[in-house]
């Protein structure tokens, strides 16, 4: 699913607000997700999942064309981690499952 698709199934799901207001709310949530973790926040959505950062140290990689080594920089990249409910959700128990 991609962010219009969203924004798209969130309009449909409250049919009082328009997709407008909806497309302004998704990206307001994203912005702040983003904004937090440019700030080295954590941020926990309960049930759903963990957003941090882990930052890479600088390190020698190899050109995969040519073999030659290459100086790549350190760099912050965010990292996701699902949550219990959400793991729950996508892998249901046996017996569960069989209920449903």
């Amino acid at each position: 699913m991609i962010k219009s698709e969203l924004v798209l199934k969130l309009a449909e799901l409250n049919p009082h607000l328009y997709q407008r207001d909806v497309e302004i709310l998704v990206n307001a949530i994203l912005d702040e997700i983003t904004d937090a973790l440019k700030r080295g926040d954590r941020v926990e959505l309960r049930g759903f999942g963990t957003f941090s950062i882990k930052e890479r140290d600088p390190r020698q990689g190899r050109n995969p064309r040519t073999g030659e080594k290459v100086s790549v920089t350190g760099k912050v990249v965010p990292y996701f981690k699902s949550g219990k409910e959400m793991r729950e959700r996508l892998n249901p128990k046996a017996g569960a499952a069989k209920r449903a």
